[in-house]
């Protein structure tokens, strides 16, 4: 994992970013456990003046900061109108500002109603959007609740990298029954659409899921983890060799098409957050919305804003965010700067016995101040950063 072609920080240094959050999808996949939610209908002036309402709330507690990002993520906010978008990214900027390269990113469902959307959507403002394949397998796709074939897929693909910037799109591996030979014949043919920026994940079972109550009646078997590996190894060697490495765990860009929206939270950035569930990080404040679509539309009507709790982070806190999010990166993180955010001593901020041991095994590389996890490293990064965060 090469930190050579990664953006840096926006040139104006109190730039920040902004996640809209639209909750609403067709139906409920079922692997998933974002805050996201099936109405029969949605009334769009309503969420209209609520998102601006809770978006002015932000903007007042943020002046002058200008924004480097925009991501409306869900849910799925290619349901919204183009209309509705474009309102949004301008009261956005009139709040706060644009960097001059402001990435405005749009999360969509590849499917050809949502696709017939995009020439307005990037008419909007739009600029980069993220589609929701998942799969190049109709099985697969079926498996997964998705309501959109292969064909159709690769349909919206080839409408978006017409009419955005920049794209990117979800594939889920590691499926129960997918053998090696199965993800690299699928994974070679999503490498050969010549996209700037693919996320990679391995299937998991998260609690509250359909799939994790099919696990528990015996109806569904995971992939063995030793497999899952396989798979991981797999995937690192075939991205970097067609030229879209990993620049964080299970994200790959080609060099200037990285995600500039998550490189902000990655970075430990501000970033506020409107809608329902939208979390924000402001000036060392964690901000949460109430999380149901009724809950947080009922307290934009008596308060102004979505905001369910406002707390401030205690140094440690926010040294242990900024570790845990930056060592994601191939890049790592520079802890002599953690130190002087948090007023943490680096020899406080981690384990100094346990990074030697790592480094003898080739798992970590600490260069004066700067701590990166090996490649090696982040196959198994959910058991290294415990051993390594002190804080």
């Amino acid at each position: 994992m090469s930190s050579q072609s990664l953006p840096s920080l926006p040139a104006i240094a109190d730039a920040q970013a902004l996640y809209i959050h639209w909750p609403f999808c067709i139906s409920k996949c079922p692997y998933c456990d974002f805050n996201s939610h099936v109405r029969d209908g949605v009334d769009i002036p309503a969420w209209e003046a609520a998102l601006l309402a809770d978006m002015a709330h932000e903007a007042t507690l943020t002046p002058g900061r200008p924004l480097s990002s925009i991501f409306f993520g869900g849910g799925t906010p290619s349901l919204m109108p183009p209309a509705l978008v474009e309102t949004l990214i301008g009261a956005a900027e009139r709040h706060w500002g644009f960097t001059p390269d402001i990435e405005i990113t749009l999360e969509a469902n590849p499917n050809s109603v949502e696709a017939a959307r995009f020439a307005d959507l990037a008419a909007a403002g739009v600029n980069r959007t993220s589609l929701g394949l998942q799969a190049l397998d109709n099985e697969a796709l079926h498996f997964l609740g998705r309501a959109h074939d292969v064909n159709e897929g690769l349909a919206a693909l080839d409408t978006a990298q017409r009419v955005f910037d920049r794209v990117s799109f979800d594939l889920i591996y590691a499926r129960p029954d997918q053998s090696e030979a199965d993800w690299e014949a699928e994974l070679a043919r999503a490498l050969s659409f010549g996209t700037g920026h693919l996320s990679l994940y391995q299937l998991t079972i998260e609690p509250g899921t359909r799939f994790a109550t099919l696990v528990a009646q015996g109806k569904l078997t995971p992939a063995d983890p030793d497999h899952g590996a396989t798979l991981y190894e797999l995937t690192q060697a075939m991205t970097g060799a067609a030229g879209i490495p990993a620049y964080e765990i299970s994200n790959h860009a080609r060099p200037g098409q990285e995600s500039r929206h998550n490189l902000v939270y990655w970075r430990y950035g501000d970033y506020a957050g409107i809608g329902p569930g939208a979390h924000g990080r402001r000036g060392g404040m964690a901000t949460l919305r109430h999380k149901k679509p009724e809950n947080w539309m009922g307290a934009v009507a008596r308060n102004g804003h979505g905001i369910q709790t406002e707390e401030p982070l205690a140094a440690e806190d926010r040294a242990r965010e900024a570790l845990l999010m930056g060592l994601r990166l191939g890049e790592g993180v520079d802890l002599a700067r953690i130190a002087a955010q948090s007023g943490i001593r680096t020899d406080r901020l981690v384990d100094e016995r346990a990074i030697a041991q790592l480094t003898d095994l080739g798992l970590i590389r600490l260069t004066g101040d700067h701590l990166q996890v090996a490649p090696a490293g982040m196959l198994l990064l959910d058991a290294i950063l415990p051993e390594v965060v002190a804080v």
